[in-house]
């Protein structure tokens, strides 16, 4: 299947929903894992790292933020919104133009910008995929967040 700007807001709009789960689920927890936390942080930072590197920006955060877990419920809103407004922006036609960028080790590298939006999603969902272990090594049961619970659910679109 080819990747489609409906598609993709439809894949951002869930990644923003999962987020959102996971910032409500340990914010009501007593004790929060330190390392889903600092997971969830760097799944926010890194998110704004890519936007900013579409839109061809300096870095503002770094790749693994001391965020508490409000700081995480902000970032996960500017997130939301900031994203809304750039794929809003978009075209079929950009998801096949090629963007380059420093990585965070300085190296130059040049990517489409579809497979960029995909990474971004993708790349939540693998950490979130560490969260929900270390909740549960914890002791504590994460949130589900699985993408196909959240379209039978119609929490996304």
């Amino acid at each position: 299947m080819a990747t489609t700007l409906p598609y993709i807001r439809q894949l951002f709009h869930y990644d923003d929903w999962a987020n959102g789960e996971l910032v409500d689920s340990l914010s009501k927890l007593e004790m929060r894992p330190a390392r889903s936390v600092k997971l969830l942080s760097h799944i926010l930072a890194a998110k704004r790292l890519w936007l900013e590197r579409l839109q061809e920006k300096p870095q503002t955060l770094p790749v693994w933020p001391e965020f508490d877990i409000e700081q995480c419920r902000r970032e996960a809103q500017d997130s939301s919104q900031l994203w809304t407004a750039y794929l809003s922006g978009l075209n079929d036609d950009d998801l096949a133009r090629s963007v380059t960028y420093k990585n965070t080790k300085g190296e130059n590298w040049e990517s489409k910008v579809g497979d960029v939006l995909t990474h971004v999603v993708l790349h939540s969902a693998y950490h979130r995929g560490q969260i929900a272990a270390d909740m549960r090594a914890s002791g504590t049961t994460p949130v589900y967040t699985d993408f196909i619970h959240a379209v039978r659910q119609k929490f996304v679109q």
